[in-house]
């Protein structure tokens, strides 16, 4: 039996004593009663009875070990030309007096405070402020529309809000005090106070009463100390779309969380404290939370707080520039990021500038990493690749190439394992577990290991609805895929991006798969669309790289040709058209569900979290140039 099964099996048949070590390794202000309260399933609740501290395991411990003047957090800004580092020291000073600051507000432990924040440290240093004083946060990803920020406002009703003069997309100065106002405007609830970092590149109009000026405040701040909290009082709040159009509020606890987050760094991503790790997302979204500030800070390791992009800010070097000025060990970003570096420079020249050779690993995550992408990237880096799958709802990898336990070999389209903590199955429609390579729908044994969602905010009866009523004693993914004889997952798309065309079920994912080979396409994106007399046949939009220019009907042919060789003639994939670019969330997913609503010609809503509404229009003329998209 080799390491990875040894630590696996441990993990699934000895929960409480393997969760029960791994708890070791963070403080406790008083030791758990109980690892696994199982007794109300599906609310399981880890470390029941133990009191922490969040950001004392974050930042106050590490100063106390002797370690604070190591750099904690690196502020790497091309859009504003800013380069800042601050220490462990330095954080613990700036945190602690962002607390006084809340707490002057009336900020207590329980109370639920909003970050609305751009990718500034003053993000990082409001949510450890949070946690320090054993507050609620919740980040609500900066420029957010007022609409959805209002929803947000009344689910979660903050004491305090806590935003900037603007936040910076590129090129574009994005103002964020009017839609602050206009969002409060628009809620029921309306917060005490709001708190504005002003930015030099715009200027925020301040409320009497309700508005402070951030450095105002903290330049008479008094420091709060850490305030003890169990193990099972929430630590944030983080939206995700929900189907119905209501985000779903994914709670994440205390404890749980804090002992998952450094276990993941030394177990999943091979990193060590004092290396400096790199996740290039956002702190709206899980995986800044995660991976920009807890993991990193939690395990001792220097985080980088980037606001700029993969391409433009100032070219697709970006990257290379970061990790060869920074040092960077391991970086994590969504496989999109690649496909638009590959896009710009498919021969990898800016690459050459750059020394790399500190470099260890790069891990994707947030969509699935297809064969091309992964070929590209490993043959540029000649390092590592590593596919890993997970959810906001699981805060952490639940399917990786676990390097810190077991390096196993890359199956391109996979993301290895299952991660230990996790038991991985595949059921049929009915709940029932199939085997080797057959095809059906990820589901998750519970109970689920640490730092996963216990449940939603104040709304346990969604929490059952959506994850575990589907297959009782499931955690149900929504994912479709299979696992292979090797015990290799392989995730193929959301359960509704597999189609079926006359009675076949096909998945989406594997003609992308197959589509993504061609040597002009970039990106692209298959999704299948009503037809009378099939049921659904696929169509896909593709986005050419850099410089290559197609006949559409002549690509179209080839791509065609290509779907046939390798799925066979029961894909029935007769349609595509190229495009510009492809809509997406700003965390780099695509809107495969939209674009199907589009090609149907039913009405839609134009999604919050998208990056540019302005490529919807775009895909509507290019699917009613090759039928689609037509309404009534």
């Amino acid at each position: 039996m080799g390491k990875y099964d040894e630590v696996y099996r441990r993990s699934i048949e000895d929960p409480e004593g393997f969760w029960g070590e791994a708890a070791e390794a963070i403080s406790w202000y008083k030791k758990w009663d109980k690892v696994l309260d199982d007794s109300n399933p599906p609310f399981y609740r880890w470390f029941v009875g133990g009191e922490l501290n969040t950001c004392y395991n974050a930042i106050d411990r590490h100063v106390e070990a002797g370690r604070g003047d190591q750099v904690a957090v690196i502020y790497d800004s091309p859009v504003t030309d800013t380069i800042q580092k601050f220490t462990y020291r330095e954080m613990q000073d700036l945190v602690s007096r962002f607390a006084g600051v809340l707490r002057g507000l009336g900020v207590g432990k329980g109370d639920t405070v909003i970050i609305y924040m751009p990718m500034v440290p003053q993000a990082v240093i409001a949510m450890l402020a949070c946690a320090r004083l054993g507050a609620v946060h919740s980040v609500v990803f900066g420029g957010f529309a007022p609409n959805e920020l209002a929803i947000r406002i009344d689910d979660a009703k903050p004491k305090v809000m806590v935003s900037a003069s603007c936040g910076i997309e590129g090129q574009k100065i994005i103002p964020y005090k009017p839609l602050l106002d206009e969002a409060i405007r628009l809620a029921t609830h309306k917060p005490d106070r709001c708190v504005i970092l002003a930015r030099p590149q715009a200027a925020a109009e301040l409320t009497d009463g309700r508005d402070h000026d951030w450095e105002a405040l903290m330049a008479g701040a008094e420091p709060s100390e850490c305030v003890p909290v169990k193990a099972t009082d929430p630590l944030y709040i983080l939206y995700t779309s929900g189907t119905t159009g209501v985000p779903k509020g994914i709670v994440r606890d205390n404890g749980g969380h804090a002992v998952a987050m450094p276990w993941s760094m030394t177990h999943v991503y091979d990193v060590q404290p004092g290396d400096v790790y790199w996740a290039a997302s956002d702190v709206g979204w899980v995986v800044g939370h995660s991976y920009i500030v807890y993991a990193p800070l939690i395990h001792g390791c220097t985080t980088i707080v980037y606001e700029g992009k993969p391409v433009g800010t100032p070219d697709p070097g970006a990257f290379w520039r970061v990790i060869s000025q920074h040092d960077v060990k391991v970086l994590f970003t969504a496989p999109t990021a690649f496909r638009a570096i590959k896009k710009e420079d498919p021969d990898g020249a800016y690459l050459e500038k750059y020394d790399l050779s500190n470099f260890k690993y790069l891990f994707l995550a947030g969509e699935r990493t297809d064969p091309d992408t992964y070929h590209w990237a490993a043959d540029l880096l000649g390092r590592p690749v590593i596919d890993h799958w997970w959810q906001t709802e699981t805060g952490w990898a639940i399917a990786a190439n676990c390097l810190g336990i077991e390096a196993f070999p890359v199956k391109p389209g996979s993301p290895t394992k299952a991660v230990p903590g996790y038991q991985v199955v595949i059921l049929d429609e009915n709940g029932k577990e199939l085997g080797p390579n057959q095809e059906g729908i990820v589901a998750i044994k519970l109970p689920l290991p640490p730092g996963t969602l216990p449940t939603l905010w104040q709304d346990d009866k969604r929490f059952k609805e959506s994850y575990v009523d589907p297959f009782p004693g499931y955690y149900f993914t929504g994912d479709g895929g299979n696992i292979d004889e090797d015990g290799y997952i392989s995730i193929m798309g959301r359960v509704d991006d597999v189609i079926n065309v006359a009675g076949h079920r096909l998945s989406t994912g594997g003609m992308e798969e197959v589509i993504a080979k061609h040597p002009d396409v970039a990106e692209c994106a298959v999704m299948g669309v009503a037809d009378q007399l099939k049921g659904q046949v696929p169509v896909g939009l593709v986005v050419l790289k850099a410089g290559v220019e197609r006949d559409p009907d002549e690509l179209n042919a080839e791509l065609v040709k290509m779907v046939r060789e390798q799925i066979g003639p029961i894909a029935c994939f007769k349609q595509s058209n190229i495009v510009a670019r492809l809509p997406k969330t700003r965390s780099g997913k695509i809107l495969r569900g939209t674009m199907r609503k589009i090609a149907d010609g039913q009405d839609y809503r134009v999604p919050s979290t998208i990056d540019d509404p302005a490529t919807l229009g775009e895909i509507e003329q290019a699917l009613q140039a090759i039928g689609y998209a037509k309404k009534g």
